[in-house]
């Protein structure tokens, strides 16, 4: 019941002798790259050690969100949401993509001061979110059972299938030029004058001069291959879809323990809000100065848990060469079990807010490893100390809704252009195990 397949993307897999950009990982931040880049007539391939899309960015929740970004986030979602408008009909596909708004549901004094807060830095950057109180609540959000003091509610915050999107983009990318190549994990990357000059896969050599570690969940120990400690942990996200029912808008809603989207199929997407679990693993520990301010902020929304991720990690290599066997071949698609509490949870208090849902089915639930940075924003940058190499990576949950625009900077970035949005607030030098790389 937690299986989950993406659209299956079908090109030819011979390997490219030589491009300009080689990019790991085929989550919707690396085909979303090679997208930027290829349509500004960069040779590109995208290496993926399994299948597209087939981790966290099938397993997200599928928002397509400005409302409530981090102040450094929000220029990017901003972007983002701009590129996503025309998504479709840039590559030929069907992302899923529709603009349905999204609304933040308060029940208590203090979440109203903490949207109107939010508020003060969003409203100067035009967005149209808004607090919508009393009668004008029941008509945007009907069926409550519950009182909800206010939403916050943004009309043109949209959402998109994560099945389909990273797909559907990796197609229109491999349209117009780009290598798109699966079960192709990369294993090193080899320098000449100290710069980058070739990364080496499981099936050759690709000759380049661009690097982007685009890799997700697995970005710390690929990075950490290459003498690089990149701040990043994984939290396990559960979620689950119901079956279609009426009587219900069609935008997604959060409250403070649930969460519901109509999906393109008519069924929701549903799941528990701010309950995630972060396995303890031997990186936790590793970590644990870096993260102890994040912990302590947020530990209502996490709950840690010792489990099988702990042994399985510790048994996995964390340096090898070129000729060796590495964990991304060992492990081609990361799905992990849900919690089946959390995914249980989340609808028992969507069914008490809204008891029309007591009519839609359980048909699916699965779980995703987020990968997360202290701060939760995540590094798009260039690694100083290895011209030629780009982290884009960290995303902690956001990677989805901020795809396309991450991709469009990050291919900046490497031509040179004016970036889109200000790139410092993703700098890596903020974290400080990352000076010495920056």
């Amino acid at each position: 019941m937690s299986r989950i397949l993406p659209d299956v993307v079908v090109t030819p897999q011979e390997l490219p002798a030589e491009v300009d950009v080689v990019i790991i990982g085929g989550g919707i931040i690396g085909v979303s790259t090679a997208l930027s880049l290829v349509e500004r007539g960069l040779r590109v391939a995208v290496c993926e050690k399994g299948l597209i899309g087939a981790e966290q960015s099938a397993r997200n929740w599928g928002w397509v969100r400005q409302m409530g970004r981090d102040a450094a986030e929000l220029p990017l979602a901003i972007e983002s949401l701009r590129l996503w408008r025309s998504m479709n009909e840039r590559i030929n596909g069907e992302t899923g993509f529709r603009q349905a708004g999204i609304a933040y549901l308060c029940e208590t004094d203090a979440d109203v001061a903490m949207y109107e807060d939010w508020l003060k830095h969003a409203l100067p950057l035009g967005l149209d979110s808004r607090l919508v109180t009393g009668a004008a609540l029941q008509t945007l959000v009907p069926g409550a059972a519950k009182p909800f003091k206010a939403a916050l509610y943004t009309s043109s915050d949209a959402k998109a299938e994560p099945m389909l999107a990273a797909p559907a983009i990796a197609r229109g990318a491999a349209a117009k030029g780009a290598h798109i190549l699966t079960n192709c994990a990369v294993r090193t990357v080899e320098r000449t004058a100290g710069r980058v000059s070739s990364v080496v896969t499981e099936r050759g050599e690709i000759r380049c001069a661009s690097v982007v570690l685009a890799g997700g969940a697995w970005s710390r120990r690929f990075a950490g291959n290459m003498g690089i400690d990149f701040p990043s942990l994984t939290i396990l996200g559960s979620v689950a879809r119901l079956s279609s029912i009426d009587g219900v808008p069609d935008m997604a809603v959060g409250a403070s323990n649930f969460s519901f989207r109509r999906r393109l199929d008519g069924g929701f997407t549903v799941a528990q809000r701010n309950a995630n679990i972060a396995p303890l693993t031997p990186d936790s520990f590793r970590l644990f100065v870096d993260y102890m301010p994040t912990l302590i902020k947020s530990w209502r929304e996490l709950t840690l848990r010792v489990n099988g991720q702990f042994v399985r990690e510790w048994g996995m290599a964390r340096k090898w060469s070129a000729d060796d066997v590495t964990p991304f071949e060992q492990v081609r698609i990361l799905d992990p079990d849900p919690s089946l509490r959390f995914v249980h949870g989340g609808i028992d208090y969507l069914r008490q807010a809204f008891p029309v849902f007591g009519a839609a089915k359980l048909t699916q639930m699965w779980g995703g490893l987020m990968d997360v940075t202290p701060d939760a924003v995540p590094v798009i940058a260039p690694v100083g100390s290895l011209p030629g190499f780009y982290l884009c990576t960290g995303f902690s949950g956001h990677g989805f809704g901020i795809g396309p625009g991450a991709g469009a900077l990050m291919a900046d970035l490497i031509t040179g252009a004016t970036p889109c949005v200000d790139p410092r607030p993703f700098r890596m030098e903020r974290f400080s195990r990352l000076k010495a790389f920056a």
